[in-house]
């Protein structure tokens, strides 16, 4: 569906006050959204390393929670 900004204009033109506000919070999540989706640059590198760091640290916790008598 083509939708042109004219076409859009004359749309809001006929929106009352609440659906306005409506249309306005929706711009605003989706300017949110777009930015946060921008934002999240994964390094396989680092992923790496912190995967590594977290896996001993999982395998120290998880011995020592072995060895422990209640």
């Amino acid at each position: 569906m083509l939708i042109s900004t004219e076409t859009l204009k004359q749309d809001l033109d006929q929106l009352d006050r609440d659906q306005l506000q409506q249309v306005a919070d929706f711009i605003a999540f989706l300017k949110f959204r777009g930015q946060h989706r921008r934002r999240v640059v994964l390094d396989p590198t680092q992923l790496a390393t912190l995967f590594t760091e977290f896996a001993d640290e999982d395998r120290a916790l998880a011995e020592t929670g072995m060895f422990e008598i209640d």
